[in-house]
């Protein structure tokens, strides 16, 4: 199965792809925010869906990477749609210089509208749900490093009963698909009013752009795959978590070619039959040697941010 994944993967690469159909779904702060629904084809009935948000430090990235084309399309070939979102790229416009307080509005800012902008996007699709043959109780946010904290942190705000989510009624995803993510908090460790979805999440803990763990002073900060695995155990909540030992930020991108398999068994598993497990699968390549796996707030942003 994994061999002939890969070569369909490689076919994938090969090919010149465009979305099927582009929309408007949004426009924000005089900016309008398209998205690009990839639908399967020859699928009988209502279908999962994907919704993807692309990495770039809240800074940069499109919607239509190149990059991204195999996965989407791997996804439709198991019988899910995709749709990939624009969201508002805060950071572009820089960190605030007014000292410490001015940068934490700012990430705050980037973090939540991005979030926000996934939440209109998801109500898109809701409102096109039976128009594009899509299981509404089966949506999964998804999402790449900016992207796959989008993704998160749009979950705990539909948990939490943000008013930004209110657009959505009583819906919930049906999954979350994190490629090294976090959640950001300005009051310490990320709380949930109501138990989160299923989420798979993917992180190197050797990742100097994205904290495995956390990165946070005085309850501020980013929280990542490896403590919100530990709340969800505690939580009696279902997860995946592949954990990749000396791996960098490359988590963000490598399993959308190494691990589709496992994301289309995840999907199949948690959100279509209910599995209700709770995994952590560590892994180490021995081709990966022992490296640097605790970094500092500044290294954080020095990393994705040169500062």
């Amino acid at each position: 199965m994994r061999r002939f994944l890969t070569l369909f993967i490689a076919l994938a690469c090969s090919l010149s792809v465009t979305a099927q159909t582009t929309h408007l779904f949004a426009e924000k702060d005089g900016e309008k925010l398209y998205l690009d629904h990839y639908a399967a084809e020859n699928v009988v009935g209502s279908r999962p869906c994907v919704i993807f948000a692309f990495g770039g430090a809240f800074a940069r990235g499109t919607r239509a990477d190149k990059e991204y084309i195999p996965y989407f399309k791997a996804l439709n070939s198991a019988g899910i749609d995709v749709v990939s979102i624009d969201y508002r790229k805060e950071l572009a416009k820089g960190l605030d210089s007014n000292g410490l307080k001015g940068a934490i509005s700012t990430m705050r800012r980037a973090v939540e509208y991005a979030a926000e902008d996934m939440i209109l996007a998801t109500a898109f699709v809701l409102e096109n749900a039976e128009k594009w043959s899509i299981n509404t109780q089966q949506i999964v946010a998804c999402g790449s490093s900016a992207g796959a904290i989008t993704a998160l942190q749009a979950e705990n705000m539909i948990c939490n009963g943000d008013k930004r989510a209110a657009v959505l009624g009583d819906f919930n995803y049906g999954g979350v698909v994190s490629f090294a993510g976090a959640i950001f908090s300005v009051s310490g460790k990320p709380k949930w009013e109501k138990a989160p979805c299923p989420v798979m999440l993917f992180h190197g803990n050797a990742d100097s752009n994205v904290p495995y763990k956390r990165a946070s002073a005085f309850g501020v900060g980013f929280y990542g795959s490896k403590f919100l695995a530990k709340q969800f155990k505690r939580m009696d909540s279902p997860y995946l978590f592949y954990s990749a030992i000396y791996r960098n930020h490359s988590m963000a991108g490598d399993p959308m070619y190494t691990n589709v398999y496992d994301i289309i068994s995840f999907i199949k598993r948690y959100v279509v039959e209910g599995n209700r497990l709770q995994i952590t699968e560590t892994v180490h390549d021995a081709k990966y040697p022992k490296t640097k796996t605790h970094f500092s707030v500044k290294e954080y942003l020095s990393t994705n941010y040169n500062k």
